[in-house]
């Protein structure tokens, strides 16, 4: 079964992984003991910091992530290499992503070390899978690689009067609002449900497992 490479490109796709970006990472700062779920620079300066101040229980409280969500670009990148006959590997990426953090939201403070790394666990694998739309590079999980791209192109619109560039930037910091949008979804829905607030991420990603079956057959009778 052949699919198109548009049917994990699109705008509509991109902002969607983006507001559940953001929601993962708000939640797992805000409400599982300030670790973030995709923003692994941040925590390996905390587990070096911590490192150094001898805080070793500590430093595990980040270093576990940061393995966690190397796995699961590592996890993505495997199911890659496998020839699935009905599904896009890309729609079984972003299936394990949805049953995962499902999974985390019964999982009480208590475990917020194990809640914490399944959900840098999945956001590995959004990060590996889903890397461009419509041909540009462009992350779902974090924003720094965004705005560096988006304000070079930016500057390549009033520099050359490019307007490519200036829909290009347009996407990316449309990406980034997307991302804060969903830690202010993320936000509002911890203070109403606590721990369940994950869940909110994986009804995005079970929509959006859908939602390629749709661009999929559209891009068929195409």
């Amino acid at each position: 079964m052949k699919h198109s490479k548009q049917m994990s490109e699109s705008v509509r796709l991109g902002i969607l992984l983006a507001i559940s970006g953001g929601l993962m990472d708000a939640y797992s700062y805000i409400h599982r003991g300030e670790v973030f779920a995709n923003a692994q620079t941040g925590n390996m300066l905390l587990f070096g910091v911590n490192l150094s101040e001898g805080n070793f229980r500590m430093a595990v409280k980040y270093l576990v992530p940061v393995l966690a969500f190397a796995i699961g670009i590592a996890l993505a990148e495997y199911v890659h290499t496998r020839n699935i006959e009905k599904l896009h590997w890309r729609q079984m990426s972003v299936l394990l992503e949805a049953v995962i953090l499902f999974g985390v939201g019964f999982m009480p403070e208590s475990l917020n070390l194990l809640a914490n790394s399944l959900t840098s666990f999945a956001c590995g694998i959004q990060v590996e899978s889903f890397r461009k739309i419509h041909g540009n590079g462009i992350a779902t999980t974090m924003c720094i690689g965004n705005m560096r791209t988006g304000t070079q192109n930016l500057f390549n619109y009033f520099h050359d009067h490019d307007k490519e560039s200036l829909g290009k930037a347009g996407l990316y910091y449309g990406i980034i609002a997307s991302f804060i949008l969903g830690a202010v979804l993320g936000n509002g829905l911890i203070k109403w449900c606590g721990r369940q607030a994950i869940w909110c991420s994986s009804v995005l990603l079970f929509f959006g497992f859908f939602m390629m079956f749709i661009d999929y057959e559209r891009t068929r009778k195409n």
